[in-house]
């Protein structure tokens, strides 16, 4: 059986992947700050699916965090099969409303988390011979829209220039970059919600089975919806101004309230 790791995995999409691969018969190492809620995530995918749940307690904005992660990926005896770097948050308000420490916050969880946890897992994924590491991104990634949506364009950035680097080795990486999905984090940050379309949300359990599907076909970015693959190809194409002023808008409209 092989062994996944999956940080923020005790809401949303991180939750979607642990409950899809422990159906899947993956054993786990469960990452997120509450170590209650960890250990009864732990508890229900054990006595569902027959797997073996580990959890480890950490917060990913602090150097103990980000180095416990990475001395159990980097754990060769019980070594981790594939990486989910899941965990992450939202701050609400426009840039210079947002307190520096908050934002510098924000990039030490999606930027130098993903970076040293990335890094601890592959290293010895190569010498297996094999290995992956989904990196969640978001389609903000391709939004100039504060400094979440550049946060997220490091995490693409990052993750497409590994995967060309391990080409070869046997180790795939993706950034998985979702569209709004149902999850705690717009609560988490203050953001409201209600103006935003049905249309736009996605279901966390097929973004999930999209994504895997995407990793074994080799992909290097996932936009796991064909409404989210359509919009973004209308960004690419779009004048770089007319898509800052179209970005700041829905900003506004879909952002925090």
């Amino acid at each position: 059986m092989t062994t996944a790791l999956i940080t923020g995995s005790t809401a949303g999409i991180g939750a979607a992947f642990a409950r899809h691969l422990a159906s899947d018969g993956h054993n786990l190492v469960l990452v997120a700050r509450d170590k209650k809620r960890l250990g009864e995530q732990a508890t229900e995918l054990h006595d569902r699916h027959g797997i073996e749940a580990e959890v480890l307690a950490a917060d990913l904005a602090t150097d103990d965090g980000i180095e416990s992660v990475a001395g159990r990926l980097s754990d060769r005896k019980n070594s981790v099969d594939l990486l989910v770097n899941n965990a992450g948050f939202g701050n609400k308000g426009r840039y210079l409303d947002v307190p520096m420490a908050d934002e510098l916050k924000m990039l030490k969880v999606h930027c130098e988390a993903v970076l040293r946890l990335t890094s601890a897992a592959t290293e010895s994924m190569r010498d297996r011979g094999r290995g992956g590491v989904v990196n969640v991104a978001s389609v903000a990634a391709f939004l100039p829209r504060g400094t979440y949506g550049a946060s997220k364009a490091w995490v693409v950035q990052f993750t497409q220039g590994a995967a060309r680097d391990l080409a070869g080795s046997g180790v795939r990486l993706m950034a998985l970059c979702p569209g709004f999905v149902r999850t705690e984090f717009h609560e988490r940050a203050g953001m409201g919600t209600d103006s935003i379309p049905n249309w736009m949300w996605l279901d966390a359990d097929k973004l999930v089975a999209t994504a895997l599907a995407d990793l074994a076909r080799g992909k290097t970015v996932s936009i796991p919806d064909p409404r989210y693959k359509a919009l973004m190809g209308v960004m690419k194409v779009a004048p770089r101004g007319l898509l800052g002023g179209v970005s700041s808008r829905a900003g506004r409209k879909y952002g925090p309230q």
